[in-house]
């Protein structure tokens, strides 16, 4: 063989080994990001139980504290390869960063009950939000985890009522209905937002359905009471 054409194939073969490296180097990261968000996922999901709705800004604390973890893995994830590599190797932390944006969006909710931008997401996951700032969080990515925000939602409200909070599944209910609002908003050609976004109506059936059963069953709260008709008057008075 031509000393030139082997010389050349051993250095792509130096290449490929280097970049199987990396990526190994990659998986590990993502791995103990993965873990991460698990533990952070079992401590918000005490929420679903009784106690748990009782004790909403201890359980956003211990998930805050868990997201320090995070933004150090983080930093230690986008050491392991070069800025202009970011959609190379994206692929290998997109599922595990749409669980984080979706966990961070969460502990934001249930302590405003408000939509998280994606700048409070990316800054208590410890990423940029440009791509020019480096290591990102992808606007694709922000939005699957919105969408599975609305899911958890979704269910909270049904436990809600379960614990005796029917103020709660209320505020669900206007929340979720602005999110369905942003998100119409938004010219959606991936086939993977689209379909999670097909979605969503199936979540705010569910907490409308719970609204309508606190109603008959006369556990609406009078606050709520108060704020729909204040509401009703403000749309009127438009009209």
């Amino acid at each position: 063989m031509d000393p030139a054409i082997t010389k050349n194939f051993e250095e792509f073969n130096q290449h490929l080994a280097q970049e199987q490296d990396t990526r190994e180097e990659i998986r590990t990261k993502v791995r103990d990001l993965e873990q991460t968000a698990r533990e952070v996922m079992t401590v918000l999901q005490a929420v679903h139980q009784e106690n748990g709705i009782k004790e909403v800004s201890q359980l956003c604390r211990r998930s805050r504290e868990l997201f320090g973890t995070v933004k150090l893995q983080y930093a230690q994830l986008a050491s392991k390869f070069r800025v202009e590599e970011y959609y190379r190797f994206h692929d290998h932390w997109r599922f595990v960063t749409q669980r984080l944006t979706f966990l961070a969006s969460l502990v934001i909710y249930l302590e405003t009950e408000r939509l998280a931008s994606r700048e409070e997401v990316a800054e208590l996951m410890g990423v940029a939000v440009s791509r020019d700032a480096g290591f990102h969080l992808d606007l694709e990515d922000f939005l699957h985890g919105l969408l599975s925000l609305g899911n958890e939602l979704s269910r909270l409200a049904v436990n809600s009522v379960t614990a005796g909070d029917y103020s709660r599944p209320i505020h669900i209910a206007t929340f979720m209905g602005d999110l369905n609002t942003g998100f119409r908003l938004l010219n959606l050609k991936n086939d993977s937002l689209r379909k999670r976004f097909d979605g969503l109506k199936y979540d705010i059936k569910k907490v409308e359905e719970v609204v309508y059963d606190i109603s008959i069953r006369g556990l609406r709260p009078r606050e709520a009471e108060s704020t729909k008709s204040t509401a009703d008057s403000t749309v009127q008075a438009k009209d």
